[in-house]
This record gives C-alpha cells, structure tokens and sequence, in this order.
C-alpha cells in the first residue's frame, strides 16, 4: 500500500509542480520588498518578508472596497440564482410535461455561450434599466447566467431523492410546500451547497461583465481593482499585484476548502441515476 501511494505521488509530481508553480510565484513576489521585485538579479527567497506590502496595497489601492463590492455581488446573486432554481429544479425532477426534454437541452446550451458574446445586448439592457454604473447591475447579470446552470445541477440531484419519503410524509398530513421544507430540502443540502459553491466562484471571478457594466472606481470589484493595477500603467508595483491577487485567492480557497466534504457527497449524488 505504501509503496503504491509513493508511486501515485511520484506520478503525479509533474501535475502538483505545474498547478502550484504560479501560487508560488504570487506569494513569493507578494512578500519581497519592492526593491527585491524590480532588480536586475532578482532571486526566488526574499531576503526579508514585507508584511508591508499588504499594508500599503490596502490603502493605495482602496482594496477594502472592492472586496465589498465582490462579496455583495457574488452573495447577492448566488442567493437570487437559488431562490429560482430550486423551484425550477424541484419541479423538472418530480413532474413531467411536455417539451422538458427539449427545456433541459436549453438550459445545457445555455451553458456554452461565453459572457463576452452577450455584452453589447446586456449593456443595452442594463442602460435601458438605468443600472449601469451600479453593483446590482452585476447582481442581476450574474443571477441571471447562473441560475440556467443551477438549475441543470441541481435537477440531477433532485432526481436521486425517493419520492417515497415525500408520499410517507404527504400520509402523515403534510402539505407539500411543508413536506419540501422538512423532508426534501435537507435531503438535498450537499447538492445544493455544491451548487452554491460554484455559482458563488463563478460570480466571484467574473471579468468582462463586470469591466463592461461597471464606471467609477468605487463601484468596482476585485478582478477589475486588480486589473487596473496593471493597465495603462508605466511601472507596475507587482508587489501589490501579487498582494492583492493573494488577499482576492484565500478567502475563496478557506470556503472551497471549508466546505468540500458537500461537494464530494454532493457529486456523489449526482453520479446515481
């Protein structure tokens, strides 16, 4: 057994190097002083670790903000998608009628058409709505792209649930929206989290809408405070960079760490048909 968990690990060396190489770099970089990162010989170690560096890049960089604004966007929207398509899901997985079929080859097409494709028709949408400029523009976008994804995850997994602990509690006189609530939700609470999970990243992430939709510097989110540490810009302090690209990675890290027990039982689930 020893031997073979050895010979895994040695496989797949190559794969764990490649991966973390770039996280290695972003710490590396994040913690030298900014002398150290613009040298002509610059080496790997810091001779020093410059914990002032997130000091000054918080404060240069109104990073506070747009960790804000990042948080309400991919919170906000990720509660909106789900409010939407649990219901959806829920009915797709317990009721037939017809055209589901070709309703859940949409929701899968859906899913293959990029953000960029769709902006000039978002921008006019939002303007016409007179958001743009605002951070619930992009509550409403992000809503709006992932609820067709959650609900093409979460109707997988709702179908693996028996619909006899439904009928069981419709004898024992629950109505239905009760028995949901009490029996099939908590039954459900891996996918849904699983779900979450993704739909929480993917708004976290999110660039091209965001840079589209979105005008003064207050208003913006971490992939774009991020990005104008680089554009336009004649040196850039990529110290702060990595500073800030470190502080924008750990906090999605901690809850995708925190929380992949549901994703493994939830993925699980969706694999029984």
């Amino acid at each position: 057994m020893l031997r073979r968990s050895l010979l895994c690990w040695l496989a797949l060396s190559p794969l764990v190097v490649v991966v973390l190489f770039p996280f290695a770099v972003m710490i590396a970089t994040a913690l030298k002083p900014a002398a150290e990162v613009l040298s002509a010989d610059p080496s790997w170690l810091p001779s020093r670790i410059a914990w002032e560096n997130f000091v000054t890049m918080w404060q240069a960089t109104d990073f506070g903000t747009a960790l804000l604004n990042s948080l309400y966007a991919a919170t906000l929207s990720t509660v909106l998608a789900l409010a939407v398509s649990i219901p959806a899901a829920y009915a797709m997985s317990r009721y037939r009628f017809p055209g589901q079929g070709l309703y859940r080859d949409f929701l899968l097409v859906t899913q293959m058409l990029s953000p960029i494709v769709l902006v000039i028709g978002l921008f006019r949408l939002v303007a016409w709505l007179g958001l743009v400029g605002s951070v619930d523009s992009l509550v409403l976008v992000y809503a709006g792209f992932n609820i067709a994804f959650a609900v093409w995850m979460l109707q997988s997994y709702f179908a693996t649930i028996p619909l006899d602990l439904e009928e069981a509690a419709w004898l024992e006189g629950a109505s239905r929206f009760r028995t949901v609530v009490r029996v099939f939700l908590p039954l459900a609470a891996p996918a849904v989290v699983v779900t979450a999970i993704f739909t929480f990243i993917n708004a976290w992430n999110e660039f091209a809408v965001a840079l589209s939709l979105l005008r003064a510097p207050e208003t913006h989110t971490l992939p774009i405070k991020i990005f104008s540490l680089v554009a336009g810009r004649y040196t850039i302090e990529w110290h702060h960079v990595m500073a800030a690209t470190f502080l924008a990675t750990v906090p999605v890290a901690i809850v995708f760490a925190w929380l992949q027990r549901y994703l493994v039982r939830g993925l699980a689930l969706g694999a029984v048909k």
